[in-house]
């Protein structure tokens, strides 16, 4: 069914997307009248280009807005309501959205226009947004091939293409796989030791699946590899069978049958390679290098250092779990396996710390954790956060909408939250996304700049049995996570739209400011605010409290090891992996956890084929950004410290200077630079490793 353009809701000219009506037969018609369009557009721009502000850079940024503003949209749409019908739609329509873009980035009047400025006189009266942008701008039309000359260039372009298509197919594979496995459980003691929040979720989804008599006590029960659902079992199940066959399937996702990633994966990296030497590159690491902080060695060395200190304090964990297991007779005790790690530690840190993650549960509740986060950002940064539902239409009833506002009470964003897990529909993970970010070009009445609209996505635990969604803490630090890289869009004081925002931030540091509010979970009086009983309001005792605190380090090691697999694996692959040579991707893995993980990898150890941040999504050659942000994040966070956690003077004088600076200037400025003046040196790494419990 063809829809005319002049009633696509995609077309419309929105403050807020009407979510509510866009349907999967709006996309082709919609993005095909809108690329007409925005074909005319650049046809007039490289007609009439100046290297002036006003002929070239203003009407660039509106022409690349709007197209990332509607594809944004889809794309959104594609990653939280998933359906047939607008997967195909997209599929349809994806070749000739990647052929514009193309002919955008290869523009050679447009590439020209950026050079005169960069060569003229009027250089130096630039500001630093705006020599950035000019800097980026001719690097990114040579990374997109420019230079190549015509065969070479149209060899160029149908890698993209393929790249693009594979991407999305990578994706839609994972998250059908997950979909695909359920486990029916119909025998209590298979069971035991489940939480009853696992067995509402597990009881709610039997419903779903024809099994209307089902219930929390007796079942039956349907296990998913959904998030929530997969972590309950590996931390809690006693049914040692139970917990092997859920993780067996887990690594190997969408590693088998029609949703097999194995062969997308080599070759995506076959093309990726081939795209690297068409730019004169030995690696596809070292293009990826050209937009971050790092260089492949530094990147390296990072992840080098770290595993060396994570070593030995991972045999140390792993020696503590042994004891441990066999001080409660368990028999797997000497021969634990990849299954028994996450179940014993857990048990160890209930014993070690008096902490239970099922009656942590009624303190964290969404409701309260969010009043919380609020209060904590207009402590630190001087917003209000007010719900703004109604004022635009969302894609699911639990979506929330709301208003940042300054001191004077005047808006300066808008968030959606999008929060609990839907594995029939949404992706796993979670996320920050942008509708609109902040932009004077695109301003609506000409004077003042259009402000930042995001989506903040997450995918805990839902609200069952009446309550309100009582989260672990783990996602209870996914949300402050999450927050912290919308703040960022939020709150950025760029009205240059190309490096408002985290646009044009080198990709290494974008992890800054979310691992920067992690932090903040685990602060006394944050704790305290977030923390309080979704029945009663009384606030979580302060022993519990300190005992949460002092737990942060538990198995800190062990986890950065995980953390430091993919990474290395990532970097590997990207740098030395022959394609079709002899070692396959998952040799690499194999090799890589030998000095990663303590129990070797499952020899079909498939976890590659569901990893979607190297392989669908922007972290190529760069997953160790989250260890280098880290590194930032921790020496950012010892700030507050030394300014003294309870000085609520100096933090709120601490957190401005945050705002002002690593907030506030989005990518017109170097992320060294503004990291200098919010901390008035270079960033160490020492705080980093005193938190992951490496130095005292």
């Amino acid at each position: 069914m063809a829809t005319e353009s002049h009633n696509n809701p995609l077309l419309e000219d929105f403050v807020f997307p009407p979510f509510d009506i866009i349907e999967s037969h709006h996309v082709g018609p919609g993005i095909r009248s809108l690329l007409k369009q925005l074909e005319r557009d650049l046809v007039e721009l490289e007609a009439t280009v100046e290297p002036t502000w006003p002929k070239l850079v203003e009407p660039l940024e509106k022409i690349i807005d709007r197209l990332s503003v509607v594809w944004g949209i889809v794309n959104h749409l594609n990653a939280v309501k998933d359906s047939p019908e607008l997967r195909y739609a997209i599929e349809e329509v994806q070749p000739e959205k990647v052929q514009f873009q193309l002919r955008l980035s290869q523009s050679k009047p447009i590439f020209y226009a950026f050079k005169a400025i960069r060569e003229s006189s009027s250089w130096e009266s630039l500001s630093d947004a705006q020599k950035r942008i000019v800097e980026a701008q001719i690097r990114d039309a040579v990374l997109n091939g420019i230079s190549l000359e015509d065969g070479k260039r149209q060899q160029f372009n149908e890698i993209e293409q393929e790249l693009e298509k594979l991407a999305q197919k990578f994706e839609e594979n994972v998250l059908d796989a997950t979909k695909k496995y359920e486990k029916l459980v119909t025998d209590k003691k298979d069971i035991e030791g489940m939480p009853t929040t696992a067995l509402a979720m597990a009881a709610q989804k039997a419903i779903s699946k024809g099994y209307e008599n089902a219930t929390v006590e007796n079942g039956p029960w349907v296990i998913t590899l959904d998030g929530p659902s997969y972590r309950s079992v590996m931390q809690h199940a006693r049914n040692r069978f139970l917990r092997e066959e859920v993780y067996r399937a887990y690594v190997t996702r969408a590693s088998s049958g029609d949703l097999n990633n194995t062969p997308i994966i080599d070759q995506i990296l076959k093309l990726r390679l081939e795209k690297a030497k068409l730019l004169g590159y030995d690696n596809y690491a070292e293009v990826s290098m050209e937009k971050k902080m790092a260089t492949v060695s530094k990147a390296e060395e990072l992840i080098e250092e770290l595993r060396s200190a994570s070593w030995s304090s991972a045999i140390q964990d792993m020696e503590d779990i042994k004891i441990f297991a066999k001080g409660q007779n368990a028999t797997e005790a000497d021969e634990l396996n990849l299954w028994d790690i996450k179940f014993w530690s857990e048990r160890l840190r209930e014993s070690s710390y008096h902490i239970n993650e099922e009656e942590l549960r009624p303190f964290l509740s969404l409701p309260k954790v969010i009043d919380g986060l609020f209060s904590l950002a207009k402590m630190l940064f001087a917003v209000d956060i007010d719900p703004a539902d109604g004022l635009a239409p969302v894609w699911n009833e639990d979506v929330k909408l709301y208003c940042v506002k300054d001191s004077y009470g005047a808006p300066m964003a808008y968030f959606y939250f999008d929060p609990y897990s839907r594995p029939s529909e949404k992706h796993g993970g979670a996320w920050v996304s942008v509708v609109v970010g902040r932009s004077r070009a695109l301003s609506r009445d000409g004077t003042s700049s259009r402000l930042p609209i995001v989506h903040i996505v997450c995918n805990q635990t839902p609200p069952l049995a009446g309550k309100p969604s009582l989260m672990t803490f783990r996602e209870v630090e996914a949300v402050f996570h999450e927050f912290g890289h919308a703040l960022q869009h939020m709150l950025t004081k760029q009205d240059e739209g190309f490096v408002s925002g985290n646009r044009g931030i080198e990709w290494d540091a974008v992890e800054l400011p979310s691992t920067f509010m992690e932090n903040w979970c685990y602060q006394r009086d944050t704790l305290r605010s977030i923390a309080k009983h979704y029945e009663t309001g009384e606030s979580l005792p302060e022993e519990v409290c300190l005992k949460l605190r002092s737990a942060r380090t538990f198995r800190a090691g062990s986890e950065l090891l995980r953390q430091l697999r993919f990474a290395s694996v990532d970097m590997e692959l990207h740098t030395k992996y022959v394609p079709g040579g002899s070692e396959s991707v998952f040799d690499i893995d194999h090799r890589v956890g030998q000095k990663t993980h303590l129990i070797p990898l499952l020899p079909e150890d498939r976890f590659l084929c569901s990893l979607t941040h190297i392989f669908a999504d922007d972290y190529a050659a760069g997953y160790y950004s989250y260890q280098w942000a880290e590194v930032l994040a921790f020496d950012a966070f010892s700030a507050f410290e030394e300014a003294g956690l309870d000085n609520d003077k100096a933090i709120k004088e601490m957190g401005l200077k945050f705002r002002e600076t690593i907030l506030a200037l989005g990518g017109g400025k170097s992320p060294l630079e503004v990291f200098i003046e919010f901390r008035g040196r270079e960033p160490l790494p020492e705080a980093m490793l005193r938190y992951n419990g490496l130095l005292p």
